[in-house]
């Protein structure tokens, strides 16, 4: 049968998930599809573009069809479908080693090939974002989550050790305390007044 790029992702996405970034080499993935490593560049470019699928397909189970609260007039609806899509995000990535820096890598190279965080932005906009500064909004709410992810990944790693952890439990609570922050800051902040002379 011949190899697809389905084939390509998927086994990508089953390394990192069972072995974490590091394992996730191109002669690693070569050796379980039982092919030669340059077959792999049929189909992707790099390890880049790779990573790239790897993040879409992560979050490709996010339903973010559902998110848009249909009414522009009402940023409420919008902000509360923000924090859902938000927490959304996390869970789809916590339990895969290494994701945080998979997607944010993606989110440098490829913003369009992340539909879930292209919605959080519209997401933003609809609850009162000025369309200026939503991307920077955006960034903001990604570091949070991508961050929140990666503490709750290396506690994990921690307990699983047997290792004694110090300061505070950051999951999901901290998280979405941490959401509501950032939209009571990101909704609250007035446009700071030109500089005089």
């Amino acid at each position: 049968m011949a190899l697809t790029r389905e084939q390509v992702v998927g086994t990508a996405v089953g390394i990192l998930s069972d072995f974490g970034l590091a394992d996730l080499s191109m002669r690693r993935l070569a050796r379980e599809l039982d092919v030669q490593v340059g077959a792999l560049y049929w189909h992707v470019k790099n390890k880049q573009e790779l990573l790239v699928d790897v993040a879409a397909r992560l979050l490709g189970g996010i339903e973010v069809g559902v998110m848009h609260p249909g009414a522009p007039e009402d940023p409420g609806a919008a902000r509360a479908a923000v924090g859902h899509l938000a927490r959304a995000v996390r869970a789809a990535l916590v339990p895969v080693p290494d994701s945080a820096e998979v997607v944010q890598l993606a989110q440098t190279m490829q913003p369009a090939a992340l539909r879930p965080l292209t919605t959080l932005r519209e997401l933003l906009e609809e609850a009162g974002v000025p369309p200026a500064r939503s991307a920077w909004a955006q960034h903001l709410l990604l570091n949070h989550i991508l961050g929140s992810v990666a503490a709750q990944q290396d506690r994990a790693v921690l307990e699983e050790a047997g290792t004694e952890r110090g300061g505070p439990d950051l999951g999901e609570e901290a998280f979405a305390w941490g959401v509501d922050a950032i939209l009571a800051g990101v909704l609250g902040v007035r446009e700071p007044s030109p500089r005089t002379a």
